[in-house]
C-alpha cells in the first residue's frame, strides 16, 4: 500500500480540490481520498511526502498520431512513408508512446496509423508487454478517394497498402467501418470537410456526401463505436452532427448555431490549437507554404479562437488534443495545449478537466481521469500548482508519473523494467 501526502489534490470531480490531502493506493487502485486528518494510513504503508506538490489525474491527449514523427517538412514526412516498413514504424510508435507517457499523458486516442500498427501497440501495452499510455485507436481514417487522408502528390507508379482507407459511396463507407472494427478499432474516424483556398470568405468545403456521413455514422453506432471527424468548418459540421457525428476535430470555423447543436447532441470539440500555432513558429518559408495556403492558416488561426469561445459558451464538452505526430513531436510539447486553452478563455480548472476527466470520458475510459475511490491510480505528482499556473505541466523535471500506482521511470521500455 502507498499513501501520497500532498499540499493539494486536484480530483477533476465535482468535489474539486482537497487541501493537505492523502491519497491512498492499494495495488493499482485508489482506495481512499481526503484531508490528512480524515484518512487512516495503515502501519507499514509506504508514504510519499510531497510538500509543495499537487496530485492530479494522469492527462489525456485525445488526438495523436503515434506512427508519425512530427517532422515539419512535408516532403520529408512523405518520404518516411516510403522509407519505413510498417514493422519499423510500429517500433518507432512504441517509443513515441513511451515519450508521451513520460510527459504525463497516461491515455491517448490515436486517429490514424498505417497498417493497424497502433491497434497492435494498444494490445501489446494492454497485455503488459510494453510500457505506454492507455490507447484508443481508430485504425485507418476513412475519406473519399483523393480526400484529406488520400491525398495526391505521389508518382503514378507509387502504391501504398493500408496507409488510409479511401471509400466512395455510402456502401463503401459502411464496408470501411466494418473493416476497421474487424481489425480492432475502438472508434471510427471520418474526413467530413477540409480546407479550401479558392474563396477566403468560404475557406472550407465538404468532401463527404450527406449519404456517406449518415451511412458511416449509422454503421459505426450499430457496431457500438463512436465516430469522430477531421473538419475545417462551415455547414458541413452541423450536417455531420445532425447525422450522428460524436466528436469534431479541429473545427476552425464553428458558428453559434453549430456550437448550440453540438451542446444539444452531446458532441465534443477537440480544437487542436497547438498544431495550428506550430505553423507560425516555423514560418512560411521553412514550411514552403504557398501564398494562398499561408493566408488560409492565418484565417484559421484567428477563427479557431472564436470557435473555441462559442463552443465553451454553448456548454459543449471540450477535450485536449494536440495532433502530435503532425508538426510537433510526441511528449515534450503536448501540455502546451492546456496553456492555449487557458489563453482561449477556459479557466485553469476547466482546462485541466479538459485534459483529464473530459478526455477519459471521451475515450470511454471509465476507470481513469479522476482521483476518487475505486479508480485506477493513473496520476501525476506535480511540483507546484497547475491550478495557478498550468505551464508547470510543461516541465518534465516537475513531474512524477504513476500508471496503475506504479511510477513510470525514464528508462522503462518494457513492462517490469
Amino acid at each position: 500500500m502507498k499513501a501520497f501526502h500532498v499540499d493539494q489534490a486536484f480530483l477533476a470531480t465535482d468535489d474539486g480540490v482537497v487541501q493537505d490531502a492523502i491519497v491512498l493506493v492499494e495495488g493499482d487502485r485508489i482506495v481512499a481520498v481526503g484531508p490528512r486528518h480524515d484518512v487512516h494510513v495503515p502501519p507499514g504503508t509506504d508514504v510519499v511526502e510531497a510538500p509543495g506538490c499537487t496530485l492530479m489525474p494522469g492527462m489525456v491527449d485525445a488526438h495523436v498520431h503515434l506512427a508519425f514523427s512530427g517532422i515539419p517538412d512535408k516532403r520529408a514526412f512523405r518520404a518516411e512513408a516510403a522509407d519505413m516498413s510498417y514493422p519499423r514504424m510500429a517500433l518507432r510508435a512504441a517509443r513515441h508512446a513511451r515519450s508521451t507517457l513520460q510527459a504525463g499523458f497516461t491515455s491517448v486516442r490515436d486517429l490514424n496509423a498505417p497498417g493497424g500498427i497502433v491497434i497492435d501497440l494498444r494490445d501489446a501495452i494492454d497485455a503488459g508487454e510494453l510500457v505506454g499510455p492507455r490507447i484508443r485507436a481508430c485504425g485507418l481514417g476513412l475519406s473519399p478517394t483523393g480526400g484529406h487522408m488520400d491525398q495526391p502528390g505521389f508518382g503514378d507508379h507509387v502504391r501504398f497498402e493500408g496507409m488510409t482507407l479511401p471509400c466512395d459511396g455510402a456502401d463503401a463507407f459502411r464496408a470501411g467501418v466494418r473493416k476497421q472494427v474487424k481489425r480492432g478499432a475502438d472508434l471510427i474516424k471520418l474526413n467530413v470537410c477540409v480546407s479550401s483556398v479558392r474563396d477566403p470568405s468560404r475557406p472550407y468545403r465538404q468532401e463527404m456526401t450527406d449519404d456517406e456521413i449518415r451511412a458511416a455514422c449509422d454503421e459505426a453506432h450499430m457496431l457500438e463505436r463512436p465516430v469522430t471527424a477531421h473538419t475545417s468548418g462551415g455547414p458541413a459540421i452541423a450536417t455531420a452532427v445532425r447525422l450522428g457525428l460524436d466528436c469534431v476535430e479541429h473545427g476552425h470555423w464553428i458558428d453559434e448555431e453549430t456550437a448550440d447543436l453540438m451542446a444539444e447532441r452531446g458532441a465534443t470539440l477537440v480544437p487542436t490549437l497547438l498544431v495550428n500555432e506550430r505553423n507560425f513558429e516555423f514560418g512560411r518559408e521553412a514550411l514552403g507554404a504557398s501564398k494562398a495556403s499561408w493566408q488560409w492558416l492565418e484565417l484559421a488561426r484567428e477563427a479557431k479562437w472564436e470557435s473555441l469561445r462559442r463552443v465553451k459558451e454553448a456548454g459543449a464538452r471540450i477535450v485536449v488534443g494536440t495532433d502530435a505526430g503532425f508538426m510537433l513531436p510526441h511528449g515534450e510539447l503536448n501540455a502546451r495545449e492546456i496553456e492555449l486553452l487557458v489563453h482561449g478563455g477556459l479557466t485553469p480548472r476547466e482546462a485541466l478537466t479538459a485534459a483529464t476527466k473530459a478526455g477519459a470520458d471521451l475515450l470511454g475510459l471509465d476507470d481513469v481521469g479522476t482521483i476518487e475511490e475505486g479508480k485506477i491510480a493513473d496520476m501525476l505528482l506535480v511540483k507546484g500548482d497547475p491550478l495557478d499556473d498550468v505551464t508547470v505541466l510543461q516541465d518534465a523535471a516537475r513531474l512524477r508519473v504513476f500508471q496503475g500506482g506504479v511510477e513510470v521511470r525514464a528508462d522503462d521500455a518494457v513492462a517490469g523494467a
